[in-house]
Formats: C-alpha cells, sequence, structure tokens
C-alpha cells in the first residue's frame, strides 16, 4: 500500500491500475503547506487499486494506492 506522509491535497494522479511501477517510482503528487510532493512507490510490482482523484483531501497515513 502507498500512504501519504502528511495532509494536503492531491494535485496530481501519475498511474493508472495495472501500470507496473519500480520502487521509488511517483504515484500521485500532494500539495501541502503550499509545496508540492512526490508520494513514491516502495515497491515494484503492479498497481491494483487507486483510491484517489485529483482535488482529494487526504490525511497522514491514508492509503492513495494498492502495489502487489
Amino acid at each position: 500500500q502507498v500512504t501519504v506522509p502528511m495532509q494536503g491535497t492531491i494535485v496530481k494522479v501519475l498511474v493508472e491500475v495495472g501500470d507496473t511501477v519500480e520502487a521509488g517510482d511517483p504515484i500521485c503528487v500532494l500539495e501541502a503547506m503550499k509545496m508540492e510532493n512526490s508520494i513514491a512507490a516502495e515497491k515494484a510490482g503492479t498497481v491494483t487499486e487507486v483510491r484517489i482523484s485529483v482535488g482529494d483531501s487526504v490525511g497522514g497515513g491514508d492509503v492513495v494506492a494498492v502495489v502487489e
């Protein structure tokens, strides 16, 4: 599971279900405190779920995607 470290707003979603990612690949971009933070996959695999859309508000620890 890919989680966000802090509260913020999703400004870009960079993957879709079925995409193959490597560890460190960006999943989405989170705007927090007027800064954009790239949220990366922690492991390589295939994206099986994307739980966010552009404009969504998220809290620290929220799951934004699942990589298996």
